[in-house]
Parts: C-alpha cells; sequence; structure tokens
C-alpha cells in the first residue's frame, strides 16, 4: 500500500574512502557519501527512489525494523531516514527523459529556419494524440 511518509532505519558505515549507507529493510539500497551532511542527502533521495520503485512495482514495502533491533559495527552509526513520497513522486514523474528521433533533412531545416522548440512539439503533439487535457495527464 502506498503511504506518502516513510520512516526506515538506515546504518551509516564509515571507512577511510567515506560512508556506506545500507538500509536493512530495503535490499540493493546502497548510497554511499564522503561527509555525513551529504550522506543524509543520498539516504534521502536513494530510500525515496528506491521506494518509487517498489510502488510502481507493486513490490510490497515492508514495515521498518525497530532500531534497537538493528546489529552495529563499531564503525557504524543508525540513523532514521524520513521521507514524504509526494514530493518525490512529483520530481520522479515530471523529471524529462531524452528521447531521439530521425526526420527528414529538408524538414528539419525549415523547421529550424522557423525556431521550432522540437522538444515542446513533441510534448503538445503527443498530449493531443493520446487525448491527454490539462486534468487529465495519465500519470
Amino acid at each position: 500500500m502506498k503511504k506518502d511518509h516513510y520512516i526506515f532505519p538506515a546504518i551509516f558505515d564509515f571507512a577511510d574512502d567515506g560512508i556506506s549507507i545500507s538500509f536493512p529493510d530495503l535490499p540493493g539500497c546502497f548510497p554511499c557519501a564522503h561527509s555525513i551532511e551529504k550522506a543524509i542527502k543520498n539516504a534521502k533521495e536513494a530510500m525515496a527512489l528506491h521506494l518509487w520503485a517498489m510502488e510502481r512495482d507493486d513490490d510490497p514495502i515492508p514495515e521498518p525494523t525497530p532500531i534497537d533491533k538493528i546489529h552495529l559495527e563499531p564503525n557504524q552509526i543508525p540513523y532514521l531516514v524520513e521521507v514524504l513520497m509526494p514530493l518525490y513522486r512529483d520530481a520522479i514523474e515530471n523529471s524529462s527523459v531524452k528521447k531521439t528521433l530521425t526526420i527528414p533533412q529538408w524538414l528539419n531545416r525549415i523547421a529550424e529556419e522557423n525556431n521550432v522548440n522540437f522538444s515542446q512539439l513533441l510534448q503538445s503533439s503527443l498530449k493531443k494524440y493520446l487525448h491527454l487535457e490539462e486534468g487529465n495527464l495519465g500519470k
């Protein structure tokens, strides 16, 4: 079930070459950083992206392990990472993707002479073709 607010424990593992981060409840989510500030930021972003992918794939999202049940090594600290998913979902869904397309040279020349914004035109044409009005963007 999708939730708007998640808090999961992370383990920050300190080494000479930086900070490795793992989430006991989210296998495969392994951000890293060189400072504690960047580690916190990267942990939030990685966790949000991981949870978004789980939601998209309809994977079950586990309950977080209580922080006092996590086993730590001497160079590790626990950290509770909190994310508000609506912010991340919106950012991910509205991020741009690059598409490569092919058109005839003569058409490209005329379009460029007329200052055509190819990206804007393609978006507008796709929305019209797919019958997507502003209130119904098919997310």
